[in-house]
């Protein structure tokens, strides 16, 4: 039996691209899939019917599927999108927030529009989403959750600031809930994805062929790492980045403390400045604060 034999998995922005790809993998496994796409243009802008096309490709392959087509970006459309799952197939087991858009500028020349509405795609409306979807999980001890983020937001790229900001948001989103999850078997990951998409092709000097993309960039080729994030035996509170048929652990490190005691000044820290920003021996975050943290409890 595949681990998603007749889970119930929504899937944001699936119209096209990584969602579509994941859709497509997740039905052809048993699931029952909630295709939710906007169908509006890269910049988000417009609508139309990828999410119904989506839909008959999987019914046509024998899978089970409905379209969604509100936006993420409000509150009324998320809960909608979690709303059909329901009245349609009892619940939620699978949530994969992916929708998104791209309105690149130089901070300099950004409009704040642009910069209000790629947070509400990105960050609020998997906000959004994931607040609908996450009573249900909770009460029934059973929910897997996957945020997709980017190499943009982690690492940054020229450009992006309203993306970036966005994408690494989500990175705090997801140290939270993977925390308070846990006692209720609700696991929450985080995607760093490398693809061909429509995305991409907003991109000035970028040109993937759609049509017949690269098959080393193939969206379809990040979607193992979804399904691993999905899975029974999946993990929490990591982040996976996934592209070409490459995939890796990302994660944040922190090096050990320096101690300068309670009358430290400037001049102290800037002797020091060296050891300070010295990561040769660091350890990842986790470990780190579990450390401080049992030895604030050794203290008290």
């Amino acid at each position: 039996m595949s681990d998603f034999e007749d889970r119930v998995v929504v899937i944001t922005g699936a119209g096209g691209g990584l969602g579509k790809a994941h859709a497509l993998e997740f039905a052809s496994r048993g699931a029952k899939v909630v295709v939710n796409d906007l169908g509006g243009s890269g910049d988000g802008t417009g609508s139309g019917d990828m999410a119904d096309l989506v839909v008959e490709e999987i019914n046509a392959a024998g899978g089970t599927a409905i379209a969604n087509k509100a936006s993420v970006s409000t509150r009324e459309g998320a809960q909608s999108i979690i709303d059909d799952a329901v009245a349609a197939f009892g619940t939620v087991d699978i949530l994969v927030n992916n929708a998104g858009i791209l309105r690149d500028k130089t901070f300099k020349k950004m409009p704040l529009d642009d910069w209000d509405i790629v947070m509400d795609v990105h960050l609020n409306g998997t906000a959004y989403v994931t607040h609908a979807a996450w009573p249900i999980m909770y009460e029934k001890s059973y929910g897997r959750i996957v945020f997709t983020s980017s190499s943009s937001g982690i690492f940054g790229n020229y450009g992006q600031a309203n993306y970036g900001a966005a994408k690494m948001g989500m990175l705090g989103f997801m140290n939270v809930l993977a925390l308070e999850g846990r006692s209720h078997n609700v696991r929450v990951n985080t995607l760093a994805p490398a693809a061909a998409t429509r995305l991409i092709n907003t991109i000035p000097g970028r040109e993937e062929d759609l049509d017949s993309p690269d098959p080393d960039r193939h969206p379809k080729l990040v979607t193992p790492a979804v399904l691993l994030m999905c899975s029974e035996d999946a993990p929490t509170g990591k982040i996976i980045q996934a592209g070409n048929g490459r995939f890796s652990t990302c994660a944040i490190f922190n090096n050990e403390d320096i101690e300068l005691g309670s009358d430290v000044t400037y001049e102290d820290l800037l002797a020091r400045k060296e050891e300070l920003l010295d990561m040769s021996n660091a350890e990842e975050g986790w470990s780190w604060m579990n450390k401080r943290l049992a030895e604030r409890q050794s203290e008290s």
